[in-house]
């Protein structure tokens, strides 16, 4: 049981972190979702002792207003909400345009935030797929699709709160979802937080230079 709203993404952390400890993962690797979700995978990160790295998602936005959300890419990974894209009858030519700006936006931020440093493999590995919460849910497919073609031994997904429709989804998509809190009212993630600030680049940065700076505990 969490108190909500969480005070901040550290806060959630901590607790999401405690919650997995749990659980004695063994051979774990943590997944953040940048750049909300970092300063939450940080957190479970160390009560993991565990790597962590980062796992760039796009989310697709409609042509005429970039919030809605068609789908979303992750990698070679596409997640597409076909039923929308037909009631409004958004072109594959569009779509292809779209998918190409953000796949560049997403490559540029992949290189941005590993600083050079080359992906952790996760062949064989347990997974954890942090973001600071689901709301339709559709990034987090994308990253968990992705990350099964990398051929991990479980991929969980793990986040402070979220939506019941958000989390069913991913249960059949991920070996487990973890999540803190569904709300009945589910409106936005960010009204589960005091401090909802946005994540900067520098931020991001600042954590991943951190994280390989610091060497990863030996689990016991």
């Amino acid at each position: 049981m969490v108190n909500l709203p969480f005070q901040d993404r550290s806060e959630a952390g901590r607790a999401l972190g405690t919650e997995l400890a749990q659980r004695k993962l063994t051979n774990a690797v943590v997944l953040a979702l940048p750049r909300g979700g970092l300063p939450v995978a940080n957190e479970v990160a160390t009560a993991l002792k565990a790597p962590l790295d980062v796992i760039v998602v796009r989310k697709l936005g409609a042509p005429w207003q970039p919030e809605l959300a068609m789908g979303a890419i992750c990698g070679s990974t596409r997640v597409l909400d076909q039923e929308l894209i037909k009631m409004f009858g958004i072109s594959h030519d569009r779509i292809e345009m779209i998918v190409a700006r953000e796949t560049k936006e997403m490559e540029r931020r992949e290189k941005l935030y590993r600083g050079g440093l080359p992906a952790l493999q996760l062949p064989g590995r347990t997974v954890v797929l942090v973001d600071d919460g689901l709301a339709t849910g559709s990034s987090m497919v994308a990253a968990v699709r992705q990350v099964r073609s990398l051929h991990p031994e479980k991929v969980i997904v793990a986040v402070p709160v979220g939506s019941s429709q958000a989390c069913e989804w991913l249960r059949r998509e991920a070996d487990e979802c973890v999540c803190l809190a569904t709300p009945e009212m589910f409106c936005a993630v960010g009204e589960w937080y005091v401090d909802f600030h946005q994540v900067s680049d520098s931020e991001v940065q600042e954590i991943m230079q951190r994280s390989h700076t610091t060497p990863v505990p030996k689990s016991t």
